[in-house]
């Protein structure tokens, strides 16, 4: 039996469409800003690359299996598939998740996370202006989201938690009837067979959340809180020299996570790296001097905080599976190769199952 369950954060903006061709131009995808980003400051390491999995399409079935097989062997028990829903039916980026759930393959366990929020052109180095804006608009349309992901509910490979479907929410507080919504799809759930939904919802300031099964603090920069003064000279520095907005130690989000105490219902969320430059230049936040040695000490010091919890819910979260213009990845890279997923491995597997 594994030490716990880990979900790592699954993004499938790696293959072109015609929202992104409009916006960034013909053939975009997250690798594009990944392969043009450039240092910003001394010792900052970009561009960030991917080793072996390569430049992958995820139109391509036979990456999505690499991906699921490298994910399965080193411990990670699902993908979590980011998902989206703006209201009126209007998706995007869902032919990879599609895909794997029409086909029966890669056969290996994933659950949804619904990324409930507008998207603006600030995250790409644009201004902010408004591309598609998340709705909200009612049990109707709530009732249609439903059932829009009801067969991936019933898909054997759907992770549970009590014969509840974990479904993740990326920002409940901009929800603005966010306890009608959980009620109605609970009851929807019920009505298909199901004890319910296991609903998680992001936190950022460890704002209590009600309703929800869990919690899971999701932003490593609402952690290590920066001093007036280092603000103040973060900003300097960025408007004068280009630097990012801002820069965190990653020996400090490590000190941070050990010292702050769980939640009864918070799962933890682990966090490899992170370097959003690649997609937000100057406005992107880093965090320097991570590596798998340091990664393992935040993997071990977070499998002691939930050792004693019901297997089912030995629940660890990771940012990210492959956020490769954020910096945050599992996957192997030209630098680490496998490190991060050696780490996941050689810690959650028991002696016997190594």
């Amino acid at each position: 039996m594994k030490k716990a369950r880990v979900i790592a954060f699954y993004l499938p903006q790696y293959f072109p469409i015609p929202e992104n061709d409009e916006w960034h131009g013909k053939g975009f995808t997250e690798w594009t800003n990944v392969t043009k980003a450039k240092p910003l400051f001394k010792g900052h390491y970009q561009p960030i690359l991917p080793s072996e999995l390569g430049f992958y399409d995820l139109r391509v079935p036979e990456s999505r299996k690499a991906q699921a097989d490298l994910a399965k062997e080193y411990g990670v028990e699902a993908f979590c598939y980011w998902h989206y829903w703006f209201g009126e039916g209007k998706r995007i980026l869902e032919r990879p998740f599609n895909e794997v759930l029409e086909s029966g393959e890669p056969d290996f366990p994933f659950c949804l996370a619904w990324a409930n929020a507008s998207w603006t052109g600030i995250w790409y180095g644009m201004q902010d202006n408004m591309l598609l804006e998340q709705k909200y608009l009612g049990e109707s349309d709530d009732e249609k989201h439903f059932y829009s992901v009801l067969e991936a509910f019933k898909d054997k490979r759907y992770l549970r938690v009590n014969n509840k479907p974990l479904f993740f929410i990326y920002d409940p507080t901009a929800h603005p009837y966010m306890q009608e919504f959980m009620d109605l799809w609970q009851k929807l759930a019920i009505m298909e067979g199901f004890d319910g939904i296991f609903f998680v919802g992001a936190t950022r300031n460890d704002e209590s959340l009600n309703g929800f099964d869990g919690t899971a603090h999701i932003d490593p920069f609402e952690s290590p809180k920066q001093s007036k003064i280092n603000k103040i000279i973060s900003l300097i520095k960025q408007r004068l020299f280009g630097c990012p907005r801002r820069i965190i130690e990653y020996d400090d989000v490590i000190e941070f996570l050990q010292k702050k105490e769980l939640k009864e219902r918070e799962f933890p969320v682990i966090t490899p790296n992170w370097d959003n430059t690649a997609r937000s230049g100057k406005r992107g936040s880093v965090i320097v001097n991570s590596d798998p040695a340091k990664f393992d000490l935040m993997v071990r010091n977070t499998l002691e905080k939930i050792k004693d919890r019901p297997a089912s819910e030995k629940i660890i979260f990771v940012e990210a599976w492959n956020e490769w213009a954020e910096g945050n990845y599992l996957e192997p890279d030209i630098k680490h190769g496998r490190g991060f997923l050696e780490v996941i491995k050689r810690n959650i597997f028991t002696v016997t199952e190594l």
